[in-house]
């Protein structure tokens, strides 16, 4: 078997931390089952702006256009908060996502058993729950031209757009269907479109696509405001919900709280070229180098990267469950524990090697 190659990215913040406990979760699992897996680190965002750097550097962008998969920590700094935006950390993934066409982000909200109770919303509402929020990525609000900082003669003003072909819409549909069928049959399309024209061809298309390839298929549509309520209010009503940029940027976090913190959750960014795995939450940077981040959402990025780019969903499959066996034995970071009854508190490392150890 030719070997699996992956590039590395830790990223800012808390990255470093939780990453490593992933890359030795990632190399625990391909020796478990025999898989010829390679990695390599390179720089890029904060780390990279404060080497002298842009936020991606062409050597770190070179590694990932000779792997086949990009596994990424969180982005951002905030002492770069105020920086030109082509200077910002969080550019970096921006332009991976636009140079690989990555246009489909893979969200997934499954409370894990070990930790219902530690979602703000009741047993009874969250138990059973498990959702797939299907977000556009490479298009829309964060990317559309015009953008920019413009002046006119009442001063200063900021512009940015959004903009969808129908062929955007009906491309990010087709995964939103396609990974309906693998599920429930059911998809939520969130959009805005008593509001905005944009929207409605967004509605129009999806319901063409449907009509035209998926009549297999449920297809409902709910205004993005209405999807926010419904997700706190109902979330088991939901299979996938599908959404542009910005909506579904909004959707995932409040996705996330279902399970009791954003940092249990994974994601896919899915395209034309080299996909890219990271973590939902962001950088932490009042915890970093404190040993009190929580690495199961890296775990779990690293076994959405066997199951979708190595095609091989019996190891991401092993990871997961090595993931919950560590969870119902009561050992818990500060971020999901709740003081309950056999709970003990655990720091990244001793998570991390708990993990390995149920892997094992």
């Amino acid at each position: 078997m030719q070997e699996f190659k992956v590039a590395v990215i830790a990223g800012d913040g808390i990255g470093p931390e939780i990453t490593d406990a992933a890359v030795k979760v990632m190399q625990a699992a391909a020796a478990k089952f025999d898989f010829r897996l390679s990695h390599a680190s390179g720089l890029a965002a904060a780390a990279a702006v404060d080497a002298g750097k842009p936020p991606l550097p062409d050597e770190t962008l070179k590694l990932c256009q000779d792997s086949q998969a990009i596994l990424c920590g969180p982005f951002g700094d905030p002492r770069w908060d105020n920086a030109p935006p082509a200077e910002r950390p969080e550019r970096a993934k921006l332009i991976l996502r636009k140079t690989f066409d990555l246009y489909a982000n893979l969200r997934p909200v499954k409370p894990v058993p070990a930790l219902i109770d530690a979602s703000p919303l009741r047993r009874e509402l969250v138990e059973g729950a498990d959702i797939l929020i299907v977000r556009e990525l490479v298009g829309g609000l964060y990317f559309a031209e015009p953008r920019g900082y413009f002046d006119d003669a009442k001063g200063k003003f900021g512009v940015n757009t959004m903009k969808y072909h129908a062929w955007e819409v009906d491309r990010i549909g087709k995964v939103a269907f396609e990974s309906a069928r693998l599920r429930r049959r059911k998809v939520h399309s969130a959009d805005k479109a008593n509001a905005l024209e944009v929207m409605q061809l967004w509605r129009t298309t999806m319901q063409a696509l449907r009509d035209k390839e998926f009549t297999d298929c449920e297809l409902k549509h709910v205004f993005v405001d209405n999807c926010c309520m419904q997700l706190v209010a109902e979330p088991k009503q939901f299979d996938v919900i599908v959404a542009g940029n910005m909506f579904g940027d909004i959707l995932s976090d409040i996705g996330a709280q279902i399970t009791g913190s954003l940092g249990m959750l994974p994601s896919a960014s899915l395209g034309t070229g080299v996909p890219l795995f990271e973590p939902v939450h962001g950088s932490a940077p009042d915890i970093t180098g404190k040993g009190k981040a929580n690495p199961l959402a890296m775990i779990l990025t690293a076994s959405m990267l066997f199951t979708y780019a190595a095609k091989r969903p019996d190891i991401g499959g092993a990871i997961d469950r090595a993931v919950e066996k560590a969870l119902e034995k009561g050992l818990r970071t500060a971020d999901i524990a709740r003081g309950r009854p056999g709970e003990k508190l655990v720091g990244t490392r001793e998570m991390g090697e708990a993990v390995l150890s149920e892997l094992k």
